[in-house]
């Protein structure tokens, strides 16, 4: 089993298949508007800028699991992660990211990853390969574009 196997219900409706980005990696993030790591959105938007030519995916996952800071419905959140941050990159519906509700996605990072590779906080980072393997993982305090992040994409863009 890969990352390639789920799909997600998207933001504007319907779904995204991560079936649909093979070949390409993709930066998975859990997201929330009020956040104090909110800011981050800048980065992603700035990754995909750059990378997403060359075939880097951001996939942003809102997610209300911690301390409620996305407690809006899909069509607030889109509009405020385009009108605060001019966010363009996909992004899904708001998903639970842990614990027994968590979108099987997550469930499945935390299997490959053990349960405590499970996001601690919103804006926690997975990067996934072309070929659909876990490649890195990193904490909210990790930056976007923090350098180790930048290295792992390239990498993985290769």
């Amino acid at each position: 089993m890969n990352a390639h196997e789920f799909v997600i219900p998207a933001i504007e409706g319907g779904t995204i298949a991560l079936s649909n980005f093979k070949g390409k990696p993709v930066l998975l993030v859990n997201t929330a508007s009020e956040c104090g790591f909110t800011p981050q959105y800048r980065d992603l938007e700035e990754l995909w800028s750059d990378l997403g030519e060359q075939g880097l995916v951001v996939l942003g996952i809102p997610s209300n699991d911690f301390g409620g800071q996305e407690p809006g419905g899909e069509s607030e959140i889109k509009a405020f992660c385009e009108a605060t941050y001019a966010v363009s990159f996909p992004m899904t519906a708001k998903q639970a990211v842990i614990g027994d509700n968590a979108h099987p996605l997550y469930r499945w990072i935390a299997e490959q990853l053990g349960e405590d590779a499970a996001p601690k906080w919103n804006f926690h980072k997975y990067l996934i390969d072309g070929d659909g393997n876990l490649v890195g993982a990193w904490p909210s305090k990790v930056r976007p574009n923090d350098p180790e992040i930048r290295a792992a994409i390239e990498k993985a863009l290769a």
